[in-house]
């Protein structure tokens, strides 16, 4: 049976064997090991194994695990890449270094109230990324923006919500995060990626002062196709830490 380091490796040798074939360097992706249902001694050897972006889905169980791993916190980046419930933002904005499901315009706004509250001053602005739905399935979060590159009410109406939340002076908007939908042949959500990517691309361009840097998408049943996409961050669990 293989080790957690192992399937580590391995999972970190595939990611740099997709960044190549498309000509871009594997050091720009960051591997973010997803840890829902795993206990704090898991992510405790993934840290002892060089993984320090550790991905949450949940508030309330990322809030133990951190507390087991207190001594680790300068070691680790916590990242919220689940639902966020507006009840649960207050907490989200003290425990994680980044949000990737920031999903409304309100829910932007209460986090963005709740960082001013909880943060201190030497955190600086919250890191968050905008959740997009580009695939139209009912299941997925995010803002819908299903043909929004055909439809233009649709793009104008997220790029007003948008231009309010870049204007949210607490808040750090860092780029998109996306859950593309589950098939057996991966190939078939390459479209999905690369939609979200001319969308960053688009956004980059009509807001020049953001930085729009990041694109969270990708885990483990199709990771290296959004790294070929243009990922820079892929959120793996799965594959890393095996099955819950």
């Amino acid at each position: 049976m293989e080790t957690l380091i192992e399937r580590l490796t391995a999972v970190r040798e595939r990611i740099a064997a997709a960044a190549r074939r498309v000509g871009r360097d594997p050091a720009t992706i960051r591997l973010v090991g997803v840890t829902k249902a795993h206990p704090a001694e898991v992510i405790r050897m993934a840290l002892d194994a060089g993984l320090c972006d550790i991905g949450e889905n949940r508030v309330q169980e990322a809030e133990a695990k951190m507390a087991a791993l207190a001594a680790e916190r300068h070691r680790l980046t916590w990242h919220l890449i689940g639902h966020l419930q507006t009840n649960k933002a207050k907490k989200a904005a003290m425990l994680f270094d980044i949000v990737h499901s920031v999903d409304s315009l309100r829910l932007a706004q209460i986090l963005d109230r709740y960082a001013a509250e909880v943060r201190r001053e030497a955190q600086g602005r919250l890191p968050v990324l905008l959740q997009v739905n580009v695939s139209g399935e009912a299941t997925k979060s995010g803002f819908a923006l299903w043909g929004w590159n055909e439809q233009p009410d649709v793009y104008e109406r997220f790029c007003a919500d948008v231009e309010q939340i870049l204007a949210l002076p607490h808040l750090d908007v860092r780029g998109l995060m996306t859950i593309a939908p589950w098939t057996p042949d991966p190939e078939q959500v390459r479209p999905v990626f690369r939609a979200v990517r001319r969308l960053r691309d688009d956004l980059a361009q009509r807001f020049p002062a953001a930085v729009w840097h990041e694109l969270s998408m990708g885990m483990t049943d199709d990771f290296e196709i959004a790294i070929e996409e243009g990922a820079t961050m892929v959120r793996i669990g799965r594959a890393i830490f095996g099955e819950r």
